[in-house]
């Protein structure tokens, strides 16, 4: 690889914006991509006739393989760059949903789900972790964007789906057309995407020389993850109960759709504006507010005991969680410089196990007490995002602000992985700020 001349304050800003577009495209893939298989799997398990017990079995297969997925992940992105990782899940993934649209029997549709799991769960922690590195080149906050396009492209993918269905295409036709339009993404996505390889000896390199007596902060980590699970049980439990709850509040079948369309909608638009939020508000304060707006708004829809209370109520849960992961995930990916995947790996996979365990908890407390009864642990598990919020907070000294990066007069850092560098780090009430001793030039060359 060449080295270029280091390109002028007009150019540099383009480079990040092109970056940015290429991980911003990797979150479209993987929530168009389970998208589409969450909206399909009635037609799926009639497809094969499988009873739901073996149902069960599938998406269980579906949950180990993404967190086998997450966690092996975080050692891979500590010793090649997150986004050299995620190169071949975001290539494969369309495969994989496609042999599962393929599967004529139960025990290979469960083969297909733990491949597409650990392909899912892979890409997720990696393209986070590409995330974190791309706001950091930023110098201000844009996690949560790239979250929103993550809900945007689960909602494509539902409704093409449903879309397929209405005219007529089997499943096994739907998801080719989403194999093929994700693996092209992605393709065209890496070209712009991925920086120079990271040899192991600059990763151990960087490790020897970082801060004397400098240790993973176990504590910390665990205490995000247990933010994260609380948070994603919540979404979990809001997609598979809502309209449920709705339903047995004597809603209509179209009104009750509407109680998760209310809490998918509140999310994606709270995402939209929720890097402007965090620019604005320091990250205890905000994750502060999410949890009281999301548990306090929640518990009173539910309390109403209305149809039309609860739709609200789930609105403002959606509104409440939409910055909570990205608040969450920003600062896992930031705790340790010199093993951004290990942290970030071991907050998602608990997050991730929240989400698909979420339903079963709320099912389980459902059958002992009420529906609407077992629904309040949500608004319970909120108080913990209010409690603990300032485990976010990486203040020490003055508010400063972050720089935009269109204003810079001057290179900015180059907008890679390669987070297991020397860092002098710049601590501000919005997000650590991470000056990489890499010039612009690499991530030049590498696009190039």
């Amino acid at each position: 690889m060449t080295s270029a001349t280091p390109p002028g304050p007009s150019t540099t800003p383009a480079i990040l914006r092109r970056y940015r577009l290429a991980i911003s495209l990797m979150f479209g893939i993987a929530g168009m991509t389970i998208g589409t298989w969450t909206a399909r799997i009635p037609a799926i398990q009639h497809n094969i006739k499988m009873a739901d017990g073996k149902l069960s079995i599938c998406l269980l297969v579906l949950a180990v393989g993404g967190l086998l997925g997450m966690r092996a992940a975080g050692r891979f992105i500590d010793r090649h760059g997150s986004t050299t990782v995620l190169v071949l899940p975001s290539l494969t993934l369309g495969g994989a949903l496609l042999f599962a649209g393929h599967a004529p029997t139960w025990t290979m549709l469960a083969a297909a789900l733990l491949t597409f799991g650990v392909l899912h769960g892979t890409l997720n922690v990696s393209m986070n972790a590409a995330a974190v590195s791309c706001q950091t080149a930023y110098g201000r906050p844009i996690m949560t964007s790239f979250h929103a396009l993550f809900s945007i492209g689960g909602v494509a993918g539902a409704l093409l789906s449903a879309a397929c269905a209405h005219i007529g295409l089997t499943v096994a036709d739907a998801f080719a057309a989403v194999a093929v339009a994700s693996t092209a993404t992605a393709g065209w996505a890496i070209h712009r995407l991925t920086p120079a390889p990271t040899s192991n000896a600059k990763v151990q390199e960087s490790t020897a020389t970082a801060a004397p007596g400098r240790r993973r902060p176990r504590a910390r980590i665990l205490l995000l993850g247990m933010l994260a699970f609380s948070a994603l049980i919540s979404e979990g439990a809001a997609a598979d109960w809502a309209s449920t709850y709705l339903t047995r509040l004597g809603a209509t079948p179209a009104l009750a759709a509407i109680a998760y369309a209310a809490f998918a909608a509140s999310m994606t638009l709270g995402r939209l504006i929720g890097d402007r939020l965090t620019a604005a508000i320091a990250p205890a304060a905000l994750l502060r507010g999410c949890g009281l707006i999301a548990g306090g708004g929640l518990a009173l829809g539910l309390i109403g005991g209305t149809p039309i209370t609860a739709i609200v109520g789930f609105a403002s849960l959606g509104a409440g969680l939409s910055c909570v992961v990205p608040l969450i995930y920003s600062t896992a990916g930031n705790l340790d410089p010199a093993r951004p995947g290990a942290a970030l790996s071991a907050v998602a996979a608990l997050g991730y196990l929240g989400y698909v365990t979420g339903p079963a908890i709320i099912g389980g407390a459902a059958t002992h007490i009420s529906l609407g009864n077992a629904l309040l642990i949500l608004p319970a598990l909120a108080t913990l995002l209010v409690v603990a919020a300032p485990v976010v907070h990486h203040s020490r000294g003055r508010h400063h602000r972050p720089t935009n990066a269109r204003r810079h007069k001057t290179p900015l850092p180059a907008a890679t992985d390669d987070m297991t560098r020397p860092t002098r780090q710049i601590r501000t009430p919005e997000f650590t700020t991470n000056h990489l001793d890499h010039p612009v030039t690499d991530l030049e060359g590498a696009l190039r």
